[in-house]
């Protein structure tokens, strides 16, 4: 794989992140000469019958499908990262399964379930997968994310190595991640001790905060106002609305259950990881880990690079060359090429 060189004004980790968020995400049309996929709307069924919102769609002659959500907050309507994967992965042959997960977007109007962080999310990728069989979307099947949803990827690819009725040995492709989040304690303790993290944290909070509402909105008998009211932080968020339900007694017994670290040594699927040594939300400290549990791994592809920011590989022009790439998003670019590797 070709290493990610970004413009020089880049190569700093927060530079890249916020020019992607605030940038790059306003202009991405200009980037991309692929026509949009015509998605069909479906509400699945994910673990524990759980509604979940999401589209889909299949291309002429297809030779697998990707299965993929977002991160931390958003909904399909405004992913654009997730729109860039799908008209690369569509004109690549690919068919796509999108999707809300749970309190998120439309799948969070349909039901008051929380998240759980991958401990459940995983199974959905699973139940997703087995749905897709169902509706003409062909195997194998590739379940990828992004920061916070490359966790709930790595829990599905847990539970992708017991193979569920309506699926078979091998339907599961590999799992593909992009600055996924590893260790919660770790990551959020560095986060908000860092004089420039404590602003992304709190930003982040706020986002979790108008979730939480939105819920409220739709289902007010199943959370409180003043609960909500006192969540103004991530961990907060995690310490009023979610814990209780999944029986933790401690925001950090739920982070240490639900981090995907402990767990990737014993992984069997394969799985690539596109990891940034300057993202600015993860602890540098995660990277040696990461590393050694790679190295052991035959199964477990890493590809770290010393930039990129968190979900920002943005490259240049010179960047593009360099890569032989047609447009500025490299991570999907070589997400998308080390899938067809495997299908080869």
């Amino acid at each position: 794989m070709p290493s990610f060189t970004p413009p020089w004004f880049l190569q700093n980790g927060l530079a890249m992140t916020l020019y992607t968020a605030l940038v790059a995400s306003q202009s991405w049309h200009q980037s991309l000469d692929l026509m949009p996929v015509a998605y069909r709307d479906h509400v699945f069924r994910g673990h524990g019958d759980i509604p979940i919102f999401g589209r889909w769609a299949v291309p002429d002659r297809p030779q697998g499908t990707i299965i993929a959500t977002y991160g931390i907050t958003g909904s399909l309507q405004d992913q654009w990262q997730l729109e860039i994967l799908g008209r690369k992965a569509y004109q690549r042959g690919y068919g796509l399964m999108m999707f809300d997960w749970r309190a998120h977007g439309k799948t969070g109007e349909l039901s008051p379930t929380l998240t759980s962080d991958g401990i459940y999310e995983g199974h959905d990728y699973m139940a997703l997968a087995t749905q897709a069989k169902a509706l003409g979307c062909p195997p194998p099947y590739w379940f990828m994310g992004y920061s916070l949803s490359g966790q709930l990827a790595l829990w599905g690819a847990k539970a992708a190595m017991d193979v569920p009725e309506g699926l078979v040995a091998g339907d599961i492709g590999g799992i593909v991640v992009i600055c996924p989040s590893l260790d919660s304690n770790r990551s959020l303790r560095y986060l908000t001790n860092d004089p420039l993290g404590k602003y992304l944290e709190r930003s982040i909070a706020q986002e979790l905060k108008r979730l939480a509402q939105r819920l409220h909105q739709a289902h007010p008998t199943h959370f409180d106002p003043a609960a909500i009211a006192r969540a103004n932080s991530i961990w907060g968020f995690d310490h009023e609305l979610v814990i209780s339900r999944l029986g933790f007694a401690s925001v950090e017994d739920y982070y240490a259950a639900s981090s995907p670290l402990p767990f990737m040594a014993d992984l069997t699927i394969p799985t690539l990881i596109l990891y940034a040594a300057d993202d600015p939300l993860f602890s540098p400290e995660i990277i040696p880990d990461l590393q050694s549990i790679c190295a052991a791994n035959p199964h477990l592809d890493l590809m770290l690079t010393d930039y990129g920011g968190h979900v920002g590989y943005y490259s240049g022009s010179a960047g593009q060359r360099q890569a032989g790439d047609s447009d500025p998003w490299w991570s999907w670019n070589r997400a998308l090429d080390w899938v067809d590797r495997q299908m080869s």
